[in-house]
């Protein structure tokens, strides 16, 4: 496991303060032991393509890389990592909307709900083939 608790170098993912506020008041709603990090990752599905997970985890795995970012532990799985290089975890509480919003460099595109994503296929920036809806409600 790599740990990396320098935010600013270009780091895998940035949380930012007020993500990080709401991830610990939610941690402290877990029973003890059950949300000792936050892991972030990607899945196959959505209909953009992939979709994000967020969510606690008791610890990483073997593999995971984990960072340190205003008093939260993230970790992130190798498969994933690519996909979330120079992403932004944020928490957004307004009255339009609420709830964690991800900004990913990466994604080429992403549908109208904001839960999945497209990246496009390395080599020759072509987005990569999607698969089926991603079950938010979303009309993509």
């Amino acid at each position: 496991m790599a740990t990396i608790e320098h935010p600013n170098e270009t780091a895998l993912v940035n949380l930012t303060a007020s993500a990080a506020v709401k991830i610990k008041q939610l941690m402290a709603e877990e029973p003890a032991g059950e949300a000792e990090v936050l892991r972030l990752a990607i899945q196959g599905g959505g209909c953009s393509g992939f979709q994000y997970g967020l969510g606690f985890d008791r610890g990483s795995q073997e593999g995971d890389l984990e960072l340190l970012q205003h008093g939260v532990s993230i970790v992130v799985d190798p498969f994933s990592a690519p996909y979330l290089r120079g992403a932004q975890v944020d928490f957004v509480d307004g009255i339009r909307e609420s709830g964690f919003k991800i900004d990913n460099p990466n994604a080429s595109s992403s549908c109208g709900c904001g839960h999945s994503f497209q990246v496009e296929d390395e080599g020759t920036g072509e987005p990569a083939d999607s698969a089926g809806g991603c079950g938010s409600g979303c009309s993509h």
